[in-house]
């Protein structure tokens, strides 16, 4: 199959205009993190896009659901952004589309697995008939005005993955996306002539996975789990409860032949799971009995040693399907004393807490747990160092600039690629937002452009509030105070209070000396704000804040959040009695 598509071209007016001596490469996601991974290319008046990822977020960010990249210069732009180029189907490269495709309508290519995970979780926000997705697979070309876009197949934990070559006038761009080289893999071989030949002709400047850049050798291959898991399988007496990344696809493929040779049946626990096996199902990847599959409410029909349940929660998400069993919360399925549990997979850097934490509890409740660090039930899709330095070997860039990975990842990454011979000075460690002008003469950093992280609550997009986000963590390391005063601004008096309400501080019964010394000391606070002229609401409040903040912070070594609340009640107290009518009360 040889998919090429062409987008419309430029305008003649444009087409007159000088062309740009460079082409400029950045990241809106991606570097300095694991996570919400987004790239450009921009040639003149066009801008390709590579994958639109979310980033999970850590203990210290409650009440944010997602971190996607804060596209505000592709919006600004967005006439030159001809399309988005999907590298594969994990969420934190596909995770961000729905809210993206929110502020840009532009058209989706895609491998099969790759838009169909794509297709379903627009479906789920209403933007599928609305948008224009379109599969393409290695041997696809897409055609832009000054830009070409080919691809070559790579191996990651997930199918249907591929590597990007952006054709420009001044060279090749090439974006690796996730890879590792799997020498016996459970799908198709590594193309090896096809990356000879992107070397042959040229790479300008190469944009590669950095996640593993510290690990040495090579990572394993996919059939080395799926045997360990045959033989997992064949040991367990009870059921078995089988955790991993509803996207890893060979993963599920392995669980079931496993299942299938050892008399299981199969039954399926979460919504990304449930969907995962659909779509895979539906593009051949999934192959399973006819009666392998049975449905969650008739597990307790069958003996527990034939019996297998694959379910989400490898990462300890807490509304995960395992994370809720472990918890005693799910509805259907409860922990039985000679139940095995296999997390096949690693935490993703922050999860690691989580993770344990569901552990104990499967412990506790009985069961026997196996996870990667006992057994080699997970490998990764990501290549260590000699995976990384054969893509080297193969596509000789000119210049190279490491994506995909926190700081020290990139780093590393850039330091292998001096070890291999590259020059130091064409090897680019860069930030989110900083920009890399390439030609076939040069390389420099170039003006740097609006990049960082934009929160998203319950479907709602905002900007990053760093505010709100420190009020949160001061909440829950600290509590809260509430003060209530009563005040008559006309006459800058306090009527009554300040009376003071806590929450997650301090229990008040067992503290009513702290709380009637604080409240003393804020009386003379207030009494030297009665001293002055006039009343100024913000005045009274930052008084209040400071002085309680730095009495606590003295004597407990704490910061509660402090909420004053102001009761304004205009007017001589005489007046307020005899005509209530005439009060006016403002908070």
């Amino acid at each position: 199959m040889n998919l090429i598509a062409e987008s419309k071209p430029e305008s003649t007016k444009s087409s007159k205009k000088r062309r740009t001596p460079y082409v400029q490469i950045f990241a809106l996601g991606g570097l300095d993190e694991i996570g919400k991974n987004m790239y450009a290319i921009q040639y003149g008046r066009e801008i390709l896009v590579i994958d639109a990822g979310v980033k999970f977020p850590g203990p210290d960010m409650p009440g944010v659901d997602y971190i996607i990249p804060n596209i505000r210069y592709l919006v600004e732009n967005k006439e030159m952004v001809k399309a988005i180029i999907l590298t594969h189907g994990h969420e934190d490269h596909i995770g961000g589309l729905p809210f993206v495709l929110q502020q840009l309508k532009v058209p989706i290519y895609g491998a099969s697995l790759t838009i169909g995970f794509v297709r379903a979780k627009l479906e789920e926000h209403h933007l599928a008939k609305q948008t224009e997705l379109n599969i393409i697979d290695e041997n696809s070309t897409i055609r832009f005005g000054s830009m070409n876009v080919e691809f070559f197949r790579t191996h990651h934990s997930i199918p249907d993955s591929l590597g990007i070559v952006v054709q420009t006038p001044q060279g090749n761009i090439v974006h690796t996306g996730d890879f590792k080289f799997d020498m016996t893999p459970v799908d198709k071989p590594t193309d090896w002539g096809r990356l000879a030949e992107i070397g042959r002709k040229g790479v300008l400047a190469l944009l590669a996975d950095s996640t593993n850049s510290e690990k040495p050798g090579y990572t394993p291959s996919e059939k080395t789990v799926g045997k360990a898991i045959k033989e997992t399988f064949i040991g367990c007496r009870g059921r078995i409860l089988f955790a991993t990344f509803a996207s890893n696809v060979h993963r599920l493929q392995q669980v079931v032949e496993a299942a299938e040779a050892t008399g299981r049946r199969i039954a399926i626990i979460g919504r990304s799971m449930e969907r995962a096996f659909r779509i895979g199902q539906e593009l051949g990847y999934i192959r399973l009995g006819k009666e392998t599959l049975i449905d969650v409410n008739q597990i307790d029909r069958h003996p527990d040693h034939s019996i297998c349940i694959i379910c989400t929660g490898s990462q300890g998400e807490p509304n995960a399907a395992l994370t809720r069993i472990a918890n005693g919360s799910h509805q259907k399925v409860a922990i039985y004393p000679d139940d095995t549990i296999i997390f096949s997979a690693s935490p993703i850097p922050g999860n690691t807490q989580n993770v344990n934490r569901s552990i104990d509890r499967l412990l506790r409740a009985g069961a026997e747990v196996i996870s990667g660090s006992i057994m080699d039930i997970h490998a990764s899709g990501h290549g260590c160092r000699e995976d990384l330095k054969l893509m080297h070997s193969f596509l000789r860039p000119t210049y190279f600039m490491p994506i995909h990975g926190e700081h020290r990842m990139l780093v590393t990454h850039g330091m292998l690629a001096e070890e291999i011979g590259m020059d130091r000075a064409n090897i680019f460690v860069m930030d989110n937002g900083q920009t890399l002008n390439v030609s076939r003469r040069m390389a420099r950093l170039g003006k740097p452009i609006h990049a960082g992280a934009v929160l998203v609550k319950g479907g709602t997009i905002s900007e990053w509030e760093s505010s709100v986000t420190e009020e949160r963590r001061q909440l829950a390391d600290s509590g809260v105070i509430i003060v209530n005063v009563v005040v008559d601004s006309s006459q800058n008096k306090m009527l009554a209070g300040p009376d003071l309400v806590t929450r997650g501080f301090i229990y008040v019964r067992e503290a009513g000396d702290i709380i009637s010394q604080a409240t003393r000391v804020l009386k003379r606070s207030v009494a030297k704000l009665q001293k002055k002229e006039k009343f100024h609401r913000r005045g009274w409040e930052e008084s209040i804040s400071k002085t309680l903040s730095s009495y606590f912070e003295t004597t407990m070594g704490r910061s509660p959040l402090v909420l004053p609340v102001l009761m304004d009640v205009k007017g001589k107290r005489e007046t307020a009695a005899k005509e209530p009518t005439e009060t006016v009360i403002e908070a």
